[in-house]
């Protein structure tokens, strides 16, 4: 069966019930997360810069949180950079990235401008295409992972679940299929993501890009232009990554991030966790020195003394400080006034982050750090090995994932909206209209500077 007629036919019912399930935890994640960057910098800028830059025309979009209409185009660049601008949602190993950051936000602007079209689609058949986004757009990463010497940012392969979903939403016919997915490869944003590792900025990991590329690529090809053969998809050399769709499913290696940092991050903070839940006494008071021993590319976060919350969130020392003075890692803690605190940049400044060499050679496969921290008394303690919580061998629980959506979205949404968004993602497989379903979604968040004379109806 041809990818095309897979994404044709595909539908959710046929994905294996731990999968559906992990794509239901996912798109609740996503939504959680979106929920609550939505009012921060990042987010605040690029919604301007999209109401400005992409007016309403024959795609309009809703943006998330916020209501107002901009062009599907604006919608996708907005809602990716939104999406992106906290390091909070879920990733993919052998990837090395992510692809709800892209695929939801493109998705979810697609069937609000089909849906104000007349044209619109169930809550089955929305989950049916995230899932073919999510995993086709991951099968895209593992290719281009194996086949490209430089590490790419996400929105290097993202776009290509896009336009698998977009195109079944749309109803392109194969030959349309495939120069949309030539269209959409040879535009993506094949970024050097080592850059904004070291040197930390808004444009994160390019979900912005690839929900824009994936976007037009389906507009461009729905007007007949044509694009070059995906390679990714069609050549040789990635054959193996795509022999088995619809058999094995990259969704179920997917992982989940308590703390909103880069994953590189966390498995140092796991670990403290758990070095403090065995050892109550273990505080910034009682801490000398922590050195973390980690994989190359985890070392090369540092961030003692962040500048911002992007330099907060890509970093390694200042979360892991945040954990030991604050108790907690959430938004509050990697962006406003926390990132000066002087409680936690002076434990960040006790924190050394070096690499081990036999963990760096279990990288990617494996995202592990070990801790050395010594006490004033003179006790050294050390961690074992340790993988990041939410990995799929130490998975996140439903109820850890619902804590996490109200750690980070009751403050922007309030408890009622909330709540609502949580029914609208557990009820949306019997809906007939997904998008009305969502309406929570589109909802504006409360305490944004929005003209609510110009927030457009649903319809």
């Amino acid at each position: 069966m041809s990818l095309f007629e897979y994404c044709r036919e595909f539908d959710f019912s046929q994905a294996p019930v731990h999968t559906q399930g992990i794509l239901r935890k996912s798109l609740l994640d996503l939504l959680g997360v979106m929920a609550g960057a939505v009012g921060n910098d990042t987010s605040q800028r690029i919604y301007r810069y999209a109401q400005v830059n992409y007016p309403a025309g024959g795609f309009m979009s809703r943006l998330p949180f916020d209501g107002r209409r901009v062009g599907v185009l604006g919608a996708g660049w907005a809602g990716g950079f939104m999406a992106d601008s906290l390091d909070a949602h879920e990733g993919h190993f052998t990837s090395k990235g992510h692809a709800g950051a892209t695929v939801v936000p493109a998705v979810l602007a697609l069937a609000d401008a089909l849906q104000r079209q007349g044209k619109p689609i169930s809550g089955h058949e929305l989950l049916s295409v995230l899932c073919l986004g999510y995993e086709t757009a991951l099968r895209a990463g593992v290719a281009l992972m194996a086949t490209s010497p430089t590490y790419h940012a996400s929105g290097g392969f993202s776009a290509i679940g896009v336009v698998c979903a977009g195109a079944r939403m749309l109803g392109f016919d194969e030959a349309r299929f495939r120069h949309a997915l030539g269209i959409a490869e040879y535009f993506s944003p094949r970024c050097p993501m080592m850059r904004v590792v070291q040197a930390p900025t808004m444009l994160r990991d390019a979900h912005g890009a690839g929900a824009f590329v994936g976007l037009n690529a389906l507009l461009m090809a729905r007007e007949g232009l044509t694009g070059a053969p995906a390679e990714t998809i069609e050549g040789q050399d990635v054959a193996p990554y795509w022999h088995d769709l619809g058999k094995r499913w990259e969704i179920d290696s997917q992982y989940f991030k308590p703390w909103p940092v880069c994953r590189w991050a966390q498995p140092a903070l796991t670990a403290m966790l758990a070095l403090r839940q065995a050892r109550t006494d273990l505080t910034a008071q009682s801490i000398h020195s922590i050195r973390v021993e980690t994989f190359y590319e985890s070392m090369c976060l540092q961030g003692h003394r962040p500048m911002n919350a992007d330099e907060a969130q890509y970093a390694l020392a200042f979360p892991l400080a945040a954990l030991v003075v604050r108790g907690q890692v959430g938004p509050a803690e990697v962006t406003g006034a926390s990132i000066e605190a002087p409680d936690i940049l002076a434990m960040s400044a006790r924190i050394e982050v070096v690499e081990a060499a036999d963990i760096s050679a279990r990288f990617p496969e494996e995202i592990l750090s070990r801790l050395v921290v010594t006490l004033k008394t003179g006790e050294v303690l050390v961690s074992p090995v340790t993988a990041a919580k939410g990995d799929p061998n130490n998975p996140m629980s439903p109820e850890e994932i619902s804590r996490k959506f109200d750690l980070f979205a009751t403050t922007t949404l309030g408890v009622d909206h909330v709540e609502a968004v949580k029914r609208a993602v557990v009820g949306l497989g019997e809906a007939k209209d997904a998008i009305s379903t969502l309406g929570a979604v589109f909802k504006p968040a409360r305490g944004l500077k929005t003209d609510a004379a110009k927030v457009a109806s649903p319809s």
